[in-house]
């Protein structure tokens, strides 16, 4: 997330880039180990020595300050290290015991790691002493023929800065909830442990010096202790140095069991006031049409989007259209306001963006008795809500097989959802938003190993839906009234609910492509089971039975994180209405990033085998919603909305045909302006749907399930772009013949590369290099690959056109600079041509 104030700016849609051409028959880095940056040995030495010398000058009045206060033992300072964007920080060198440093925070602000370290006081020798001898000592190798290195190469290297820590520092949250000067806030304070000092009860005791509350409440953990505190920014400022204690600060939360505790009256008194800040809803606003076990529309909170006329039912005369089982209108109230807890919590407006609309296609999971082609089921339920057909509309179906006996592979019910997806039958592409299923909630203690074992469930391999798994940042508990329990799932990691696709043959798509929140749960110190204990480890919903009993409940699993899905799509929808369902597959998997628990399960990050079990793990990460809806000056996305036919029929034979080169709008003047070792980042991702062909035949030659793939390309450093179109042309032979040598080495370092990039109907990877190289890189190349389509003549589809969505983003961390002025100031300049 942005920080707040951060200036956000529209999307750029980018019309007529690609240039069609004819097909015609005829990674750089430094090997295992740390990504690091090239330095100058005795300059950057000197450069950090200096800097520490200017912490060691601080240093001095923060401990006499600190023993004015009280603090007698413990005394020291906060220090930051920060590594270059898109390189790697040797955080675990910046530990030492036994002198008593420790590494408090690690944060991730863009691609730029910042970790955070307590220095004791007069340690600061400890760092002196390392990064001297990295400039005067060397360390001669065993092997032969190995040149001698650095003593402290891969920690002082990874460094880039050095400085007194401040408390944006300790900010561990989303940084856009960094907290303004003057707004008092609940602070939920990590504190550090001594042997030496009891720094909760130092807290306590000097809270009221420092005009600040501590609740009474406190979760101990092995070595932190976990306190609520309600000050300014300024007053936490002041405290950070002064009690030398925090290790890292983050904003409470408020969290389900706060609303799900109240009597009805209660409750309805927290809706009415929600309900007087909401907005009118647009009357062309796009939809989220469930489908599940109903929606009772007449519930408060949902009769401002939900009408029943938008209400549908599979069997309407014998299951009517409303919710009696309690499923799908919790996740309405999820699909349309996300966990309540945040908009019922706070004051501000609350704008409503999206209607909801439902089609009941069971009463209630496992109602089906005999068994049922789902398939069947979901298009006809489908073709139910479409009697408008002009409203756009995104599908949200929580609905599984609880089996995984498909291990990925295509089933009747998958199949069906890639045919509606991509309009097979009607010419309509649909945007389905897929949960992954869940886990075995008798094996939920087994965690991790529950979620790497239990596979994504049917219908949630189908390549065109995005599908949904679970994470948590949910770890609070009461621990007063649970004593001895602990969360299973660490902060930012995999929901204990959410199944993988790690056990699944290497060419079958990535699934989930994302994660949301979808809860947690703890585990019993008595016997080490997993359950549900606390409302504070759910989301808070819309509750089903809201005329009699509570009309806010919790709710959670990845159903919870479908709905939450859904919401972002819609959202998506509205803001940029020109958007097709490709298009904002693209944007939600385009904007999602890894946390760094996710990736702490597969370090060290070396190898293509270590990304393709983050991937099968956890997708692409969790969407980062402002770079989902907005650019920056320094963060440009460029979306281009093209097609291209992929084969056509020369004589008897069926023939590759179109390569689309687009000559995108590059800020070349403005990166070649920056300094050329200036470290830049590209994303692209390609998002398109392909018909489906299913059947156990093996999925090669003919019987391929794809009736066609698309791959991308970017042009090379130094290399004209007629070798560009050499070497695509190439490349877009059959996949199956040996690849091509390029003639071009690639320069920087894709993070997935081609191989692992090329699953399923969705490509997405990240470009690291210089400004310099990224500025000669303005062409990319979409071009077709084999499938159905050309390999089975017969059913004449090879005259077909694809669509896809090509998006773009450049990023220049850590640099003030404007890269989108001149590319929007560009595509204006052509429109009014």
């Amino acid at each position: 997330m942005a920080e707040q104030g951060k200036d956000r700016l529209p999307h750029l849609l980018v019309r007529d880039t690609a240039t069609t051409s004819r097909y015609t028959s005829p990674r750089d880095g430094r090997g295992p180990g740390l990504n690091l940056p090239t330095r100058n040995r005795a300059q950057h030495a000197e450069h950090l020595i200096r800097q520490i010398e200017q912490a060691r000058e601080q240093e001095a009045n923060i401990i006499q300050a600190q023993k004015a206060f009280g603090l007698d033992a413990g005394n020291g300072i906060y220090i930051s290290f920060e590594d270059e964007p898109s390189f790697d920080l040797k955080f675990e060198s910046l530990e030492f015991q036994r002198g008593g440093i420790e590494l408090c925070s690690i944060k991730q602000v863009g691609e730029q790691s910042i970790a955070t370290v307590f220095v004791p006081e007069g340690k600061l020798a400890y760092f002196l002493n390392k990064i001297s001898q990295y400039r005067d000592e060397e360390i001669t190798p065993q092997a032969p023929n190995k040149p001698a290195k650095p003593r402290n190469k891969d920690l002082v290297e990874s460094i880039s800065a050095i400085k007194l820590a401040a408390l944006r520092e300790l900010w561990t949250d989303d940084p856009g909830l960094f907290p303004k000067d003057d707004e008092s806030i609940w602070w939920e304070v990590w504190l550090r442990h001594s042997r030496n000092v009891d720094y909760e009860g130092f807290l306590r005791q000097h809270a009221p010096q420092l005009e600040m509350t501590v609740n009474e409440e406190a979760i101990h953990f092995l070595d932190r202790t976990v306190l609520l505190v309600r000050g300014t920014k300024g007053q936490m400022t002041r405290s950070v140095h002064l009690l030398g204690s925090i290790a890292e600060v983050r904003g409470a939360k408020e969290t389900a069991t706060f609303f799900t505790g109240m009597d009805r009256v209660e409750q309805r008194d927290w809706m009415d006031n929600a309900l007087a800040r909401m907005s009118a809803l647009p009357d062309d606003a796009p939809s989220v049409c469930l489908l599940d076990t109903g929606l009772n529309e007449q519930h408060p909170l949902l009769q401002p989007v939900a009408d029943p006329a938008d209400l549908h039912s599979y069997n309407k005369p014998d299951w009517g259209t409303d919710d009696r089982y309690g499923h799908g209108t919790p996740m309405a109230g999820l699909a349309a306001y996300g966990d309540l807890t945040e908009p019922l919590a706070h004051n501000g407006p609350i704008e409503l963006t999206h209607r909801l609309e439902s089609v009941k296609i069971m009463p209630e999971p496992g109602f089906h008795k005999d068994r049922r082609l789902y398939g069947a089921i979901t298009r006809e339920s489908i073709s139910r809500v479409e009697i408008d057909p002009n409203r756009k509309r995104v599908y949200c179906m929580a609905v599984t097989t609880p089996d995984d006996r498909d291990r990925g592979r295509p089933s009747s019910w998958s199949a069906t959802v890639d045919a509606l997806a991509s309009g097979y039958e009607d010419e309509q592409s649909r945007l389905i938003i897929l949960s992954a299923g869940n886990t075995d909630p008798a094996q939920r203690h087994r965690y991790p190993d529950s979620s790497l074992t239990d596979e994504v469930h049917d219908p949630g391999q189908a390549w065109n839906a995005l599908t949904v798994g679970g994470f948590t940042e949910k770890v609070q508990l009461d621990t007063a009234r649970y004593p001895g329990w602990q969360p299973i799932a660490p902060e930012g990691d995999l929901a204990p609910c959410s199944c993988t696709s790690m056990e699944w043959v290497k060419n079958l798509p990535i699934k989930p492509e994302i994660v949301m929140e979808a809860s947690n749960m703890a585990i019993s110190p008595v016997d080490g089971s997993a359950d549900y204990i606390d409302d504070a480890l759910q989301l808070l919903s819309t509750g089903h039975q809201f005329a009699l009993g509570k009309q806010l409940i919790s709710f959670g699993d990845t159903s919870a994180a479908a709905a939450l899905a859904s919401r972002l799509a819609a959202k998506v929808q509205g803001q940029y209405a020109d958007y097709w369902p490709e298009t904002i597959r693209a944007l939600i998997v385009h904007s999602a990033q890894w946390t760094v628990a996710m990736k702490s399960r597969f370090l060290p990050l070396r190898t293509q085998e270590h990304y393709r079990q983050l991937l099968r793990y956890c997708g692409y990460g969790v969407p980062n919603t402002d770079d989902l809806f907005w650019s920056t000056h320094s963060a440009l996305t460029l979306i281009a909305q093209d097609g291209l036919q992929p084969f056509f029929k020369d004589g008897s034979q069926i023939k590759t045909r179109d390569i689309n080169l687009h000559a995108l709008p590059w800020p070349t003047e403005v990166l070649q302006a920056l300094p050329e070792e200036t470290q830049v980042e590209m994303k692209v991702t390609v998002s398109y749907f392909i018909e489906p062909n299913p059947g156990e035949r093996g999925w090669t030659n003919k019987y391929r399930y794809a009736s066609h793939g698309l791959r991308f390309d970017v042009r090379r450093p130094l290399e004209s772009l007629d070798a560009f179109q050499q070497r695509v042309n190439q490349q877009a032979r059959d996949e199956e013949s040996r690849p091509s040598r390029h003639t071009v080495k690639e320069s920087g370092k894709w993070i997935l590369g081609e191989n692992l990039r090329k699953l399923g109907s969705i490509h997405s990877d990240t470009w690291h290099g210089s400004a310099a190289e990224l500025a000669e890189r303005g062409y990319i190349a979409v071009y077709p690959v084999l499938g159905w389509w050309k390999e089975r003549a017969n059913l004449q589809r090879w005259g077909k056109r694809a669509r896809y969505a090509l998006i773009v983003t450049i990023k220049t961390p850590g640099v003030e600079t404007d890269i989108y002025t001149p590319v929007a100031n560009t595509i204006a300049a052509e429109v009014v041509v």
